[in-house]
């Protein structure tokens, strides 16, 4: 499945595209393959668990949805599975059944009290923990371990309606990022674009360095979503 020829993708395969310094054309994907292959004795065995954990409930640990990625490509993310069993159903209901939500979910792509979060995947959620599987993302070349939060396909026009630079499209999506580590919860889905901007127009090793410490600093203060 492949976006490429959507139009937005077609307005940025001019020079924009070759504008990258050393760090994001050279150096950013090595980095990102060293720092997983450093952590895989610690990270492992701790996935191993977590999968372990969530199994005992008769369901699949894993949970895949289509993302849309660096060229506007769709790929295939996983993480933990936080939610019940039949999630996807269960949202469609709940929005028809409360105008409130419904609300919620237009403004920001997401719920705050989701109600169908497990308790397990609560905890997941704070520390960030459910989203260990994408570091197969990573070493895959789908995602960097920095970057924009990767969107929903159906939810490209509305991140095109609200971008102002074409920057996502020339970075591999992030499993951490500017957004993630600043208001997360607290804005909507322009916000969100607004933020994924600004990362495109500051990217550069001491930037990517600030934002892994400040998620660091946020997976041990629980303040994950």
């Amino acid at each position: 499945m492949s976006f490429q020829n959507h139009e937005p993708f077609a307005q940025i395969t001019g020079p924009a595209a070759a504008s990258f310094g050393i760090y994001q054309n050279w150096l950013k994907r090595p980095v990102d393959l060293a720092l997983i292959v450093f952590a895989i004795p610690v990270l492992l065995p701790l996935a191993i668990l977590i999968g372990c954990l969530i199994r005992s409930d008769g369901g699949p640990a894993l949970y895949s949805q289509l993302r849309i990625g660096r060229g506007g490509r769709a790929f295939r993310c996983w993480k933990f599975r936080t939610m019940v069993m039949g999630a996807d159903t269960q949202l469609a209901r709940l929005l028809a059944d409360d105008p409130a939500l419904a609300r919620e979910w237009q403004r920001s792509q997401k719920l705050r009290h989701d109600p169908r979060i497990t308790r397990l995947g609560r905890f997941l959620r704070r520390s960030s923990l459910d989203e260990l599987p994408q570091l197969w993302n990573v070493l895959r070349g789908d995602m960097s371990l920095i970057g924009p939060r990767p969107f929903l396909p159906n939810q490209r026009d509305l991140y095109d309606r609200h971008r102002q630079t074409v920057g996502y499209y020339h970075l591999r999506p992030g499993l951490t990022g500017l957004w993630q580590v600043s208001d997360r919860n607290l804005c909507g889905f322009e916000g969100r674009v607004a933020y994924d901007d600004v990362y495109y127009r500051k990217i550069s090793p001491a930037h990517d360095l600030h934002i892994l410490l400040k998620t660091f600093r946020a997976i041990s203060g629980g303040t994950g979503t």
